[in-house]
């Protein structure tokens, strides 16, 4: 039996959520407008009022502060000079991420203050090391796509935290790295440290190998801090996601499209501000927008909410052909147990049906404060199924196996035939999550619970996992920067208190 080649079928490359209907999709677009043009945002920057003035914005000056209203012309153009694909490059060529529509990757929640030690299983302060051992059972792991700061170096000097956090990462990790600046300072020690780490400021540029976040406040406020790292951005060429986060019922709208409206809003308000100082600088459409949970007061990122709001928000992003960097998979679990893996997988998968680009949150425990390292082993085991969930179902002339199904033929038998054997290999494969006998199963692990052998697999890739190489006196360069840097700012404060 010949079957020909079928031209104009129309297909899909994977199953995919849709949440909304293109009237839909446009009714939040002309409401954010609406809200930007007549509500506008506050903006707490004098140099950045005088850009959107010079972009056309109304500008309502008031002590301290500027109301900006946009006009929608100013806001469409924006969203469209920002680039709509581009690639998170590492200094590690082979982790280079692409970043087209639909195609999605996974990266850790970040910032977190606790951690729970692999060796001693206790929570504790997280410092400067475990910001650099997590980047590197991150780099170990080929899920995790790519780097955000999981815990802060809560032992250093605060107001050298970032730099100290980008020290730590670079040295454990090739790829591409994403990380918040305390000021605008701060991102030019960055900067210098990725350029040591490269080879120098001419290869960086080139290959930039990371970008910065920059946190609009809800409600509708652009802080000084935040424009002085876009300005930043924009002076040194580093890409940013915009990364609000809105509680529905305590900073934003209790209702959900309420939330998105407003989110929207302070995402491209920070894109105008972006695209007017410098065309085509990359940005990516961030969230970690959730609930608050009105009876205890607490941000929900375990909720169902939290999943349906950042695959909302995956979707909006997709609207305007941008990148898109959503919450997914965090939990509000004290342990990795089963609350946590039941809460991950429906917020990560909600993100990742829905067409995300980067979906952040593995590894967290407790409403963002704690990391843990078994729960980042095990929810990349889940990551990896979820992916294969999301690549759909081929349909073509080869998956049908026609051929095959009339060469077995009723009764017969699939397990012997050779196009099993040579399917095996495309079949999922679990590594934690156990698939044996349970006779095997005790033989294999001695009883050992998932939990016990994800901390034993981080512990491996601890002691033996090798990061991608620093050139020749990089390091020695990068210490030099980071201990300038500190000196600095200890001059500064030190001044600040004399005063």
């Amino acid at each position: 039996m010949r079957r020909r080649f079928r031209s104009g079928i129309s297909s899909s490359s994977g199953f995919g959520l849709s949440s909304f209907s293109q009237d839909e999709l446009d009714s939040i677009h002309y409401a954010t407008l609406q809200i930007l043009q007549g509500t506008g945002i506050k903006v707490m920057n004098e140099q950045a009022l005088e850009v959107y003035h010079g972009g056309g914005a109304t500008i309502e000056r008031h002590d301290g502060y500027g109301i900006v209203k946009l006009p929608p012309h100013l806001v469409e153009d924006s969203a469209f000079f920002a680039p709509h694909t581009m690639v998170y490059e590492g200094r590690n060529p082979d982790d280079d991420f692409i970043v087209e529509p639909n195609r999605v990757g996974f990266a850790t929640f970040g910032g977190c203050i606790n951690v729970v030690d692999p060796h001693t299983r206790e929570i504790r302060r997280a410092t400067k090391k475990d910001c650099g051992e997590l980047i590197k059972v991150c780099d170990a792991l080929d899920e995790i796509s790519v780097a955000t700061r999981s815990v802060n170096s809560t032992d250093v000097m605060a107001e050298a935290q970032s730099v100290h956090n980008m020290d730590a990462m670079i040295r454990n990790t090739g790829k591409h790295i994403f990380l918040g600046a305390d000021s605008a300072q701060s991102l030019e020690a960055m900067v210098a440290l990725a350029s040591a780490s490269v080879g120098g400021r001419d290869v960086f540029e080139k290959r930039p190998t990371f970008s910065t976040s920059v946190c609009p406040i809800s409600p509708l406020t652009l802080g000084n801090s935040a424009c002085e790292v876009i300005f930043a951005c924009a002076r040194l060429g580093i890409g940013m996601v915009i990364l609000p986060m809105a509680l529905s019922g305590g900073t934003s709208s209790a209702s959900l499209a309420g939330t998105l409206v407003s989110h929207n809003a302070e995402v491209l308000s920070t894109i105008v501000l972006a695209q007017l100082l410098k065309r085509g600088i990359p940005c990516t459409y961030g969230s970690t927008s959730t609930i608050l949970d009105l009876r205890f007061g607490t941000s929900a990122i375990g909720s169902p909410e939290y999943g349906m709001i950042n695959a909302s928000l995956a979707r909006i992003a997709r609207y305007y052909r941008l990148p898109s960097w959503v919450g997914g998979g965090a939990s509000d679990s004290k342990e990795p147990d089963i609350q946590s893996g039941y809460e991950f997988t429906l917020s990560a998968t909600l993100s990742a049906l829905a067409g995300a680009n980067i979906i952040f949150g593995s590894g967290v425990l407790e409403q963002g404060m704690t990391m843990d390292y078994a729960k980042l082993v095990m929810d990349a085991e889940m990551l990896g199924m979820i992916h294969i969930a999301c690549s759909g179902v081929a349909i073509n002339d080869e998956s049908l196996s026609m051929d095959v199904i009339h060469e077995v033929g009723p009764g017969g038998a699939y397990i012997t035939h050779e196009h099993s054997l040579r399917s095996m290999r495309s079949q999922s494969q679990a590594k934690l999550f156990d698939r044996r006998s349970r006779e095997d199963w005790m033989e294999m692990t001695q009883g050992k619970s998932i939990r016990e052998r994800a901390y034993e697999r981080a512990i491996d890739i601890l002691e033996h996992h090798e990061p991608y190489p620093l050139p020749e006196g990089a390091s020695e360069t990068m210490s030099e920067i980071v201990n300038a840097f500190e000196d600095e700012v200890g001059k500064g404060r030190n001044k600040h208190r004399a005063v």
